[in-house]
C-alpha cells in the first residue's frame, strides 16, 4: 500500500498475543506471518527495519508450534512478533548487526554470539522478527542519522519518530510487530514513545544485562521495551530483568514480578509534579498531557504536589561531555584493522584509519568523536570532563533528596511533539535539546516510563514520563498503568 500519510494497523496487546498462541487458539506461524507481510507493505514508507529476518523467524513460530500444549503454555511470550533495534547482537542466521553505521554494514555477529537480552527473548519462545534501524550507533534523537536512511513516524509520515531506536518505536506503534527492544542512553527509548505514542520504558541502569550491546557511552547506556501497552512492557521487562555473570555491572538484586498487583490503584503515592524549570519552553499540548495525567494518579488515590525541578541547569551540558567522552573510547576500535569495514590505500596506516573512520562514520558521529576527544585530552579533561563528571554527581544527590519525600516524579517526556523531516538537521543544539527531560534520569541511572496522554491540535501524540528510584519499576508500572486506565 502507498500514498497514505498514517499508519497505525490494529493489533493486540502483547499478553493478549501470547495468550491466544499458549490455548492454541492462534499460531505462532500465523502471527509471524502477519507481521511479515504486513513489514512487506508498509516499510517501503516507514523505514523501519534494516534487516527482516524471515527465515530464522519463521523458522522459530515453527518450533513454538511444534511444542506440546504445556510446554507452549509455560512459555511467557509464545510466538510474539519483536524487533530489536540493530545495536543488539542477535543469532539471525547470516544477519547484519550494524548499529545504523555504514563502518558495521557487513559484520556478522559469530556463530554463538547474541546479546543476553536477545538470549531471554529467545527462551521466553518469541520470534524474533528483524533488526529495526536506529540512529548510527545511538546518536541521535529523530531518527534521520541511519546509514540506512531516515525512519518516518507512522502518525504522519512527513515527520521524524525521534530517535535513536526509531525503528523499534515506528514498527510498533505502526502495528508491524508486537513490541520491540530499543535502547536508551539519553532518552533513547522515551523520547521515540512520545513521539510516536507507544510506551517506552527505560529500566534502572544494571537491571538489564548490556551483553551484546554495541556500546555508545556505556555509563548511561540501558536497553528496554517499546510496546503499546503498560502491562506489555511490564511482561517484557520481567523477561530480560536480571543478573548476567558476563556483564560485571548488571544489578544481582531480584526480579519482582512485575505484572503483580499492576492494576491496584496508587492511593497513598506521593508524586513530585515537577515545573518547567531552567527556561524549556513547552508546547502548550505537553503541559496539558502532565496537568491531565496529574488529574488521573490523583483521581486514582495518590497525592500530586507541585516540587521545582532539581537538576543543574548545566546538566545537558554535562551529559554531553561525558556521552561523547565514553563514545570518542569506545568508538576507537572501529579502525578498520580490528573492527569495521576497512578503506583500502595503497598509503600509510594513519592514512587509511583516517580513511576508513572518515567514510564509514557519519557526520554526527564524527561530531561526537572529536567533541569527546577534545573534552579527554590534555590539558583540558580537568576543565571539562572532570567538571562534567562531578555535576553527574550532583545531579544524583538532587535526585535522592527530592525522593526521599516522593514517590515518583510526573515531568514531560519532550518539550514538544514530533516535528517535520530535515527541521532541525541543521541546528545540532535544538535537536539535542529536544532530550532535554530524559537526560537527567539517565545521569543519575533511574527507571524511568514514557506514557501516551492523548494529542496535540493536529492529532500528533504527546508523552508523560514518570520517574523512580533505582529499581522501583514495580510502583513505576503500577502508576503508569492507572495512567493508561484512566485514558482508555
Amino acid at each position: 500500500m502507498t500514498g497514505t500519510s498514517r499508519i497505525d494497523l490494529p493489533r493486540p496487546g502483547l499478553e493478549e498475543t501470547g495468550d491466544a498462541i499458549s490455548r492454541g487458539e492462534r499460531t505462532a506461524g500465523d502471527n509471524c506471518e502477519d507481521s511479515l507481510e504486513r513489514i512487506a507493505s508498509y516499510d517501503s514508507q516507514l523505514n523501519a527495519f534494516i534487516t527482516v529476518a524471515a527465515g530464522s523467524a519463521r523458522s522459530a513460530a515453527a518450533d513454538i508450534d511444534a511444542r506440546p500444549a504445556l510446554d507452549r503454555g509455560s512459555l511467557p511470550l509464545a510466538g510474539v512478533c519483536l524487533g530489536i533495534k540493530d545495536n543488539l547482537v542477535g543469532s539471525l542466521g547470516e544477519v547484519p548487526t550494524t548499529a545504523g553505521s555504514r563502518i558495521l554494514s557487513t559484520w556478522i555477529p559469530p556463530a554463538g554470539y547474541e546479546a543476553t537480552c536477545v538470549e531471554r527473548l529467545h527462551r521466553a519462545g518469541a520470534v524474533i522478527i528483524g533488526k529495526t534501524n536506529c540512529d548510527e550507533f545511538g546518536m541521535g534523537s529523530s531518527g534521520e542519522y541511519s546509514a540506512f536512511g531516515a525512519t518516518r513516524n507512522p502518525r504522519d509520515l512527513g515527520r521524524v519518530p525521534g530517535g535513536s531506536s526509531s525503528g523499534s518505536a515506528a514498527a510498533v506503534a505502526a502495528g508491524l510487530v508486537d513490541a520491540a527492544l530499543g535502547t536508551d542512553t539519553g532518552g533513547s527509548i522515551r523520547q521515540p514513545a512520545a513521539l510516536t505514542g507507544t510506551v517506552g520504558l527505560k529500566p534502572t541502569w544494571g537491571r538489564v544485562s548490556r551483553w551484546g550491546l554495541v556500546a555508545y557511552a556505556s555509563s548511561f547506556d540501558s536497553i528496554g521495551p517499546i510496546t503499546r501497552t503498560v502491562r506489555g512492557a511490564a511482561l517484557l521487562l520481567g523477561v530480560i530483568a536480571g543478573q548476567d555473570t558476563r556483564d560485571a555491572t548488571s544489578s544481582s538484586q531480584p526480579v519482582p514480578d512485575y505484572l503483580a498487583d499492576i492494576e491496584a490503584d496508587v492511593e497513598g503515592f506521593v508524586v513530585a509534579r515537577l515545573s518547567a524549570g531552567n527556561g524549556t519552553a513547552i508546547q502548550p499540548a505537553i503541559s496539558a498531557g502532565v496537568q491531565q495525567a496529574a488529574d488521573l494518579l490523583a483521581g486514582a488515590g495518590a497525592r500530586v504536589e507541585h516540587r521545582p525541578d532539581p537538576v543543574p541547569h548545566e546538566a545537558i551540558a554535562a551529559y554531553y561531555l561525558i556521552a561523547t567522552s565514553e563514545a570518542a573510547s569506545n568508538l576507537a576500535r572501529y579502525d578498520g584493522l580490528r573492527y569495521g569495514s576497512a578503506v583500502r590505500l595503497e598509503s600509510s596506516l594513519t592514512e587509511r584509519v583516517a580513511a576508513t573512520r572518515g567514510t564509514g562514520f557519519g557526520p554526527e558521529v564524527r561530531r561526537r568523536i572529536v567533541l569527546g576527544t577534545f573534552a579527554l585530552s590534555r590539558g583540558y579533561a580537568e576543565q571539562y570532563y572532570r567538571r562534567a563528571v562531578r555535576l553527574r554527581a550532583r545531579v544524583g544527590a538532587a535526585w535522592s533528596e527530592l525522593f526521599e519525600s516522593a514517590d515518583l516524579v510526573l515531568m514531560p517526556t519532550t518539550p514538544t511533539t514530533t516535528w517535520p523531516l530535515g527541521e532541525k538537521l541543521s541546528d545540532p543544539v535544538a535537536m539535542y535539546l529536544s532530550d532535554r527531560f530524559t537526560i537527567p534520569v539517565n545521569l543519575a541511572g533511574l527507571p524511568a516510563i514514557s506514557v501516551p496522554i492523548g494529542e496535540d491540535e493536529n492529532g500528533l501524540p504527546v508523552g508523560v514520563q514518570l520517574v523512580a528510584p533505582p529499581f522501583a519499576e514495580k510502583r513505576l508500572l503500577r502508576a503508569a498503568r492507572a495512567i493508561e486506565r484512566g485514558c482508555a
